[in-house]
């Protein structure tokens, strides 16, 4: 439905035939699963009649179901908007419906904010939204050049139409506000449709259109990430990270949602740490902080002036001298706690078959194959030395006569001679044979005219 390998024929899916459920998940944002799918409901329990339907680029709305239709995941329905109707496909149905709006505080009592499902929607239906959707990327080119012309500080983002045809909301985005009136102008008489401009954020922005993050893989807001909470410097420093705008922000330009993914573990793991800017007072000088790892316990400490001789603790010890000093008491010197210390080496994989050897197959062959290989050269260069003494010297072949013809006709034996010095060249062209004179030529000619 969503892409073109997945088309549509009377309002249910004929490509990927998983009942709307892309086996790929490409043509199909912030998919959900059914796991109550399975489940039927007790004899007296009517089931619940609110659907979550999708839309383009992962909107979605709650419907009520008022006709009763039995709508299951995947089928494409006609919904209500303000002025027409609008055309999505059904993600969610069930009891798990009312899990989301109560998770998204939507109220499925209140009367104003109800939207209804009109029908299951026709080949007709599908086919006027399908060609609306083909209008909207040549649509944004000439939007963002009439955006240009007018020198307006934004930037049109993605176009929707409405699943009629008469409607289309076009979102972008902008740092400052601005002034889009003779925009719409233009718009309004380009396009001939009624004009909506809606604008969203630069988060917002990068779920709707997708992407590849650094990690390799797809955007996670728009595959599955729905609440975008805000995202600190605060919570790189916690987890130790280098302060580096280009390898913090997203696609967005913003600081990356994932930073907030283990930053719970990070300060339940910091809670027993010592804060690094607290100082180890000894008798043999003043210890600073260096490096600390968090989930091991470890931390490393520098004498002031011995900057490069560091000393490995645990936080125990650490928080051992920190109660010292607060009583007013110094140890003796931070190597006699770091000597108590052994770090024991992991091995993390042992070598059963010699895989990780790179010399592997340089290894020497076996002893029958060294002394066979050791005999050979050795009777090879008896017998070259054989041959070199008392070999007798190969026998001059005779020289080959050679045909010539003459210029008579007549064919003649000549003899070449076949010394090392007079050798023709192999590699020589053969010369062309000397014409005889034109007296000659002449002679001859009238001659075999005559007979």
């Amino acid at each position: 439905m969503a892409c073109q390998s997945c088309s549509t024929k009377d309002g249910q899916p004929k490509g990927c035939k998983s009942n709307g459920t892309c086996g790929t998940d490409s043509c199909n944002k912030l998919t959900v699963f059914d796991w109550l799918s399975n489940m039927s409901l007790p004899s007296n329990e009517k089931p619940f009649d609110w659907v979550e339907v999708r839309f383009k680029n992962g909107r979605k709305e709650f419907y009520k179901n008022t006709e009763n239709l039995s709508l299951s995941i995947g089928d494409v329905v006609a919904t209500q908007a303000q002025s027409g109707h609008d055309i999505g496909m059904v993600t969610l149905s069930g009891e798990l419906v009312r899990v989301q709006m109560k998770r998204k505080k939507v109220n499925p009592n209140r009367t104003e904010e109800i939207k209804k499902v009109y029908r299951k929607a026709s080949q007709k239906d599908i086919d006027i939204w399908s060609t609306a959707r083909d209008r909207e990327e040549p649509m944004k080119v000439k939007a963002r050049q009439f955006a240009i012309d007018l020198k307006l500080k934004m930037k049109i983002s993605d176009i929707e139409f409405q699943g009629d045809a008469s409607k289309a909301t076009f979102y972008y985005t902008a740092e400052e506000r601005v002034d889009f009136r003779e925009l719409i102008k233009l718009f309004a008489k380009e396009f001939r449709t009624r004009i909506e401009m809606k604008q969203v954020g630069f988060r917002q922005e990068a779920s709707r259109l997708g992407g590849i993050g650094s990690c390799g893989r797809e955007l996670c807001c728009s595959t599955w990430l729905t609440d975008f909470r805000s995202v600190s410097t605060s919570a790189a420093r916690y987890q130790q990270l280098s302060l580096n705008p280009q390898k913090l922000a997203g696609q967005c330009g913003k600081l990356k949602c994932c930073l907030n993914y283990e930053l719970d573990s990070y300060l339940d793991a910091l809670r027993g740490l010592p804060k690094p800017e607290t100082k180890l007072y000894t008798e043999k000088g003043t210890a600073v902080c260096q490096k600390t790892d968090i989930f091991k316990g470890h931390l490393w400490y520098a004498y002031e002036g011995e900057w490069m001789n560091w000393h490995l603790i645990t936080k125990e010890q650490a928080n051992e001298i920190i109660t010292l000093n607060r009583k007013k008491e110094k140890v003796a010197n931070l190597e006699d706690y770091a000597a108590t210390l052994i770090v024991e080496a992991k091995v993390e994989f042992e070598n059963v078959v010699g895989q990780d050897s790179l010399t592997r197959f340089d290894q020497p062959k076996s002893k029958n194959k060294n002394n066979r290989n050791k005999k050979r050269p050795n009777n090879r260069n008896k017998k070259q030395s054989d041959n070199r003494t008392d070999a007798p010297t190969r026998p001059e072949r005779k020289p080959r006569p050679k045909q010539a013809q003459s210029s008579n006709g007549k064919n003649t034996d000549v003899i070449t001679d076949r010394s090392k010095n007079n050798r023709p060249n192999k590699r020589r062209k053969p010369q062309a044979k000397q014409s005889p004179d034109k007296n000659t030529n002449n002679s001859t000619s009238s001659n075999d005219k005559k007979e």
